[in-house]
């Protein structure tokens, strides 16, 4: 599965400001219930009762909330870089910039996990990390992302 499969443009946002891990899940769940018509309060919760099993955030700067959810046919990807970093409760205590929401069908263990592990190769490239932190508009993240999709199918 590539990052190209999950995620659109409109689906990247820089410079979003938010004061607590929180605050940054309860605006997601608004965005998402907007996007699927599913009720924000049940978004919420789910990335939340995720989030008290253990912090999503893997280090360096990155989180990925991610939670199934009833009621969806396919992954729910939202790419989002924070203005300023927040704490995120994170495996290395570094505070988080990047953050990759996702919600997945209940049905698609598989694909949850698949998902998943596509996003966290994604990141796992420092010059990726760079692209990112670096860009100027959405647009650029998203050609960053796309960029190691595209290096990734030619080895």
């Amino acid at each position: 599965m590539n990052i190209s499969d999950i995620l659109t443009p409109e689906r990247v946002v820089i410079d979003l400001g938010a004061a607590s891990k929180g605050q940054l899940l309860h605006r997601f769940a608004e965005s998402a219930s907007r996007s699927l018509g599913i009720d924000e309060g049940e978004i919420f919760r789910a990335l939340s009762n995720r989030e008290k099993l253990g912090s999503t955030g893997i280090g360096e700067g990155i989180a990925i909330p991610h939670a199934p959810l009833r009621g969806i046919a396919a992954p729910f990807f939202l790419f989002v870089r924070l203005k300023k970093p927040i704490d995120f409760e994170s495996i290395d205590d570094i505070p988080v910039d990047i953050v990759c929401f996702l919600l997945t069908p209940t049905e698609g263990t598989a694909t949850h996990l698949n998902v998943l592990a596509a996003i966290a190769r994604k990141l796992r490239s420092p010059e990726t990390l760079r692209s990112i932190r670096a860009a100027s508009a959405p647009e650029e993240v998203y050609l960053a992302l796309l960029n190691e999709d595209t290096e990734g199918e030619k080895r």
